[in-house]
């Protein structure tokens, strides 16, 4: 029998107080494995920002993933532009895309003249529910990174959400596209809330 034995780590409840601990799991993990690339979700910029203190000088690449336009408040881009500028200058990229288990979905179901449920959203709630809603968020990241041509579907990637603000979930995944969502791969769970 084969097997690697690797750190988990299990936050104690969800939150942007564990945002710094899964920016240095996600590096040391990302070592481990010589993964080249650490995607993180980001509303604001605040959780970008923190990661980005500590993946700076390490020779990873930080993906940091936002909302669209629009996602809260019509017309409105939640994400700072100030920092967004910050970051790129620093040759982090900044992606934006379309929800993908949400995106139109979350329209029509929430619609009062067509209603009920998806098979989408199934999926994301899915994800949020038997494992952790940091993992769904990971998982979409990936998923929107990937169809901006930013990833490919062969290389693994350590990929950082959080639960409801700051980083709180770190996993090592194999992205797809969109349109191939079955093929993308969660292979590790290196950290996640236990109490959500």
């Amino acid at each position: 029998m084969s097997y690697t034995a690797r750190n988990c780590y299990y936050f104690d409840k969800p939150g942007p107080e564990n945002t710094k601990d899964a920016a240095l799991f996600a590096i040391e993990r990302a070592k481990e494995l010589g993964l080249k690339k650490i995607v993180v979700a980001s509303t604001s910029g605040d959780t970008a920002v923190e990661f980005w203190n500590h993946v700076k000088g390490s020779g990873i690449e930080l993906i940091v993933v936002t909302h669209v336009m629009g996602f809260r408040v019509p017309g409105v881009w939640e994400f700072s532009g100030d920092i967004a500028e910050k970051l790129k200058a620093e040759g982090v990229r900044v992606v934006t895309g379309t929800h993908t288990l949400s995106g139109l979905e979350r329209s029509l179901t929430g619609s009062p003249k067509i209603g009920g449920g998806s098979r989408t959203e199934a999926i994301a709630e899915a994800l949020r529910r038997v494992v952790a809603t940091g993992v769904k968020v990971a998982v979409e990241c990936v998923l929107i990174a990937a169809d901006q041509g930013i990833l490919s579907p062969e290389e693994e990637v350590v990929a950082c959400g959080g639960t409801i603000s700051g980083s709180d979930t770190v996993c090592v995944i194999r992205p797809s596209y969109t349109a191939q969502f079955f093929d993308l791969q969660v292979r590790e769970i290196v950290a996640m809330p236990r109490n959500r």
